[in-house]
């Protein structure tokens, strides 16, 4: 008898391809998730949590002599850290009587001992609030309300920041120590003359250790639709990442960095070249010279590299990967046609959120792409929006409404054992304002992300939008609600509309607000200056001002922006004045057709 064997690998291969193309990329990617998965699982199982301090410390006992962070020329090993970070935590007890359980606010920019200061309060058991360096005064003294913090730790460089709240502070009990040697003010503390001195042998485990996987460890602080930054509570969940994550310019006090950059770095066990802040000048540079493999983005980073002057070595680096968020198609594109091939993975996830989404096939303009299976471990859906009336369509019986494929929608993830929201530290009427219920079920809940976005036939989705009440503007979030209020105490204005509003060649929208002026009052352009600046961070301040009449309003008396939004600041097609924020003159000086121009060709830099 004859047997013929037929090779059908070659059609199967082949079919899979024209039907399936992106099977394989898929089925890896949702292994690695699934893995994740059954990892968290059975610590729930076990009752023991292995954080991202317990697996530095399994680090620096396996690999003490490896370079953990570079850092402005100079080299710190896993054991360098290690033993710091015991001296902190020493001092944080024996001197600052801190506790198991207690909250300490940080504020503090890149800088290796930033990483000690988390680590050492990270072993004594206090849970920690990253404050962001950027934010004035009345933000600040809200972050303390909100995470119940009573001790502040402040950078070497970071002292300046407390100028005008140092004696608030003071006043509610809170107790500042400064990573210095000496420092002007009797009533702040100081680190740096004690550490020496410090035992460096570690303190006990039981401090740090924990059973519960959704124990709160951090309080990373992200602007909102409420106004003021909240605590988005980070549990030990969420701080069980792995990313091959080597070169971080980002800042810090955002997750981003923190939990993905440093998070990734000890999970492998690699080194990280850490940066006080990004320069475009020296991106590439520090790149060759530390054979950096991946980098950390924002959009606006990348933007800023392609805006560089083109160089010879543009393509001469070990660079393979980028991961971060905000990306534009037509950057992106710029991007790898200068510097090369480089694989951009696009993530999509906010600090408090519980949904995530990975670009893992590496399609251009993309967040991520999702597919049956996804869906089965992370609900979510994507509903129709009114922009006019500000708020989600809803059917007859109440019920909100889905999108078709390739129709732009509100992206809602739902509420459950398996993807939980732990909102934010302080008040429950800023968890639950985050929460939308009964959407489409009676009793069903999901987190309103605030984000529009599409999902094509194919699985992949795309950022479109903001909504509501917050925008990016230089990689951070702006809330409307908190520049209305800093705007609102100026004398002259008697009301006030905050958006944002796109620019030609810029990332994200840029701030701008429609303003009326009180009865016998004139618009000061200089004053509006001086408050802004005192009260605001730079990313928050308006840089256009529109004066009006009449302010529009939704029929539900909410401040109508759709409207304000799409006409933007062409002072060609808007009746109204228009300012525009001067640095040089201190002052908002009228937007003529020139100066409008100027902007737009990048001139007139904002």
């Amino acid at each position: 008898m004859l047997f013929v064997s037929l090779d059908i690998s070659g059609p199967t291969h082949i079919l899979q391809k024209l039907c399936f193309p992106y099977f394989w990329k898929d089925a890896l990617f949702l292994l690695k998730v699934i893995r994740y998965g059954v990892r968290l699982e059975l610590y729930k199982l076990k009752s023991e949590v292995c954080t991202v301090l317990d697996r530095f410390i399994q680090q620096a006992q396996r690999i003490p002599d490896k370079p953990f962070v570079i850092f402005e020329g100079l080299i710190y090993t896993y054991r360098d850290v290690e033993l710091r970070s015991n001296r902190l935590a020493h001092v944080f007890i024996q001197q600052a009587n801190l506790r198991k359980g207690d909250c300490v606010a940080v504020l503090m920019s890149n800088e290796p001992d930033f990483l000690c200061v988390w680590f050492a309060l990270a072993k004594i058991g206090c849970s920690i609030a990253f404050l962001n360096t950027n934010i004035k005064s009345r933000s600040l003294l809200h972050c303390f309300n909100s995470c119940g913090a009573r001790t502040l730790v402040v950078g070497s460089d970071a002292a300046d920041l407390l100028d005008g709240v140092l004696t608030t502070l003071l006043e509610d009990n809170i107790e500042v120590w400064a990573m210095k040697s000496n420092i002007e003010h009797p009533r702040v503390q100081t680190l740096l003359d004690k550490i020496d001195a410090a035992s460096d042998q570690p303190v006990t485990g039981a401090l740090h250790r924990t059973t519960n996987i959704k124990t709160p460890t951090l309080y990373i602080f992200t602007s909102g639709t409420t106004g003021f930054p909240k605590a988005a509570v980070i549990s030990h969940l969420q701080s069980l990442k792995a990313d091959d994550v080597i070169y971080i310019p980002l800042p810090l006090y955002h997750s981003a960095a923190s939990l993905i950059g440093i998070g990734g770095t000890i999970e492998l066990g690699a080194t990280c070249v850490l940066k006080k802040k990004f320069s475009a000048s020296q991106f590439w540079k520090d790149c060759r010279q530390h054979n950096v493999t991946i980098f950390q983005y924002i959009g606006e980073l990348c933007r800023y590299l392609s805006n560089h002057p083109k160089t010879e070595l543009d393509k001469v680096h070990k660079v393979r990967m980028g991961v971060g968020n905000g990306l534009r198609q037509d950057v992106w594109r710029d991007f790898q046609n200068r510097f090369g091939n480089i694989k951009m993975c696009e993530v999509y996830g906010s600090t408090e959120g519980n949904l995530c989404f990975m670009n893992h096939i590496g399609k251009i303009g993309t967040v991520g792409r999702s597919n049956f299976i996804y869906k089965l471990l992370f609900k979510y859906d994507l509903v129709k929006y009114d922009m006019v009336r500000d708020e989600p369509e809803k059917d007859r019986y109440g019920f909100c409404k889905r999108v078709q494929h390739g129709e732009t929608g509100l992206l809602l993830s739902k509420v459950s054992a398996l993807s939980p929201f732990f909102g934010y530290a302080g008040s429950k009427q800023l968890t639950e304002k985050k929460i939308m219920r009964n959407v489409f079920v009676k009793g069903d809940a999901y987190v309103n992300t605030g984000d529009l976005m599409t999902e094509d036939n194919d699985g992949f989705i795309s950022f479109r939008d903001r909504v509501g009440d917050t925008f990016r503007w230089k990689g951070e979030n702006v809330a409307t609600t908190e520049v209305a209020e800093v705007l609102g105490l100026v004398d002259f204005i008697q009301e006030v509309n905050v958006y944002g509003v796109e620019v030609v060649g810029h990332e994200g929208r840029a701030g701008m607000a429609a303003v009326i002026v009180r009865p016998e009052h004139t618009f000061d352009g200089e004053k509006l200056f001086n408050s802004v600046v005192r009260d605001l961070p730079g990313y928050a301040r308006p840089l256009f001002i529109r004066l009006q009449e009449v302010m529009e309003m939704t029929s539900t008396f909410k401040q109508q922006k759709f409207h304000l939004v799409q006409s933007g600041f062409n002072p060609s097609f808007i009746s109204e004045l228009l300012f525009v924020i001067d640095y040089k003159l201190g002052s908002y000086v009228l937007l003529t057709e020139p100066i409008f121009q100027s902007i737009l060709t990048g001139e007139r830099k904002l």
